[in-house]
């Protein structure tokens, strides 16, 4: 059963690798680029990730995209890291 487990990738295990990755970078990429990056090497379309992202990383990758003005920024509130 485990090893079914382990060929599967869950919200929570996409977003764990995408943290890791982040933090593992000492700042040099972003949560886009880590969410790119994951997709990458576990061979995941980036059009069918959506799924995968939870709320938190969800946040995260909206204010990385407002610090690089890929969006507009809102007054709903700031991300506190």
């Amino acid at each position: 059963m485990k090893e079914i487990e382990e060929k599967f990738m869950t919200q929570g295990k996409f977003t764990s690798l995408v943290e890791d990755r982040v933090k593992d970078s000492n700042g040099l990429i972003n949560y886009i680029e880590g969410v790119a990056s994951v997709c990458e090497e576990f061979e995941i379309e980036v059009e069918t990730v959506g799924k995968l992202i939870s709320k938190p990383l969800k946040d995260k990758i909206k204010w990385d995209a407002q610090q690089l003005n890929y969006i507009k920024r809102t007054s709903k509130g700031i991300l506190n890291l």
